[in-house]
């Protein structure tokens, strides 16, 4: 079955239960929301890897890499890029420093995917949501001067005694009030599918759909649908990926990577293939020995 196949079954299924949300995702396509990205050429696969694989090192009591070092890691395994996470710069971060990771990317001849922060946009107008928007920019900012073309975001949870509806609509006024920004700096947002607001493709569409921006787009991660078919929703999320996460497991089970670069390339996807490790074994042995075995299948 074709993702186009997959996209159509999935609606005519009415997983997208409820008429409010249907109409809420159809008001929002016809409005300006973006639409499934239309690529040339075929779908086209480029591995990098997430600082996120070697958190226990990069940060913490037993803190033994820094960026600089992960990066050399990532070149010796002969990627082409590095997803470079927010939690592990210093705690001040000069122009310079983001010069020097820019510079020995590029001469170990590695792309910087992207970037990764950790925010909440399901706040109402205050403070709170000031803050994470004031976090979005900064980092438009950081990622731009390292020549990182988007910024891993998340979206949020729905507050203790809230709705859905009214949190999706705060995650639309936040993500196009700093889409608006970063479209300037040439910085695409990228929303996760990471639980709460986003743990499926029944509460994500409305807020892709109706995101009226085209910096805008999905950080695919294929390990975070907790869902009856988490295939079937990779496949209705990947016409929106503008990059991916690419989990060990999926739903407590080895992942099908072959079943998952086959939905990709028939979504026409062209962009990095990420891998964020999160298994027990040490990452210095489990990553390399896995992007072999992605290398081999991406060809």
């Amino acid at each position: 079955m074709t993702s186009d196949q997959t996209r159509r079954e999935f609606f005519r299924n009415g997983i997208l239960i409820g008429a409010g949300a249907a109409a809420a995702a159809l008001a929002s396509r016809t409005s300006g929301g973006i639409e499934p990205i239309v690529r040339k050429g075929g779908g086209r696969l480029k591995l990098s890897c997430c600082a996120y694989s070697y958190r226990q090192f990069l940060s913490g009591e037993n803190r033994t890499m820094t960026l600089d070092d992960f990066i050399e890691t990532a070149a010796e395994m002969g990627l082409d890029g590095v997803e470079l996470t927010a939690y592990y710069f210093p705690r001040e971060i000069t122009p310079e420093y983001l010069n020097h990771l820019k510079q020995k990317a590029f001469l170990l001849g590695l792309d910087i995917s992207g970037t990764a922060v950790g925010n909440n946009f399901c706040h109402p107008p205050g403070e709170t949501r000031d803050n994470n928007i004031a976090q979005i920019k900064q980092w438009v900012d950081y990622s731009a001067a390292l020549g990182a073309p988007c910024i891993r975001v998340f979206g949020g949870n729905v507050p203790k005694g809230g709705e859905l509806e009214q949190a999706q609509k705060w995650t639309i006024e936040v993500i196009e009030e700093c889409c608006e920004y970063s479209g300037k700096k040439g910085v695409f947002l990228a929303m996760e599918n990471h639980g709460g607001i986003t743990a499926s493709p029944k509460e994500m569409l409305p807020i892709v759909q109706g995101v009226k921006s085209e910096w805008f787009g999905v950080n695919l991660d294929t390990g975070n649908f907790r869902t009856d078919d988490p295939y079937r929703d990779i496949a209705v999320m990947a016409p929106y990926s503008v990059t991916t996460h690419v989990k060990v497991s999926i739903g407590g089970q080895p992942a099908d990577f072959k079943r998952i670069i086959g939905i990709l390339r028939d979504a026409s996807y062209r962009g990095y293939f990420a891998l964020e490790y999160e298994e027990k074994e040490d990452p210095k042995t489990a990553v390399p020995r896995t992007m072999k075995i992605l290398r081999d299948l991406v060809g």
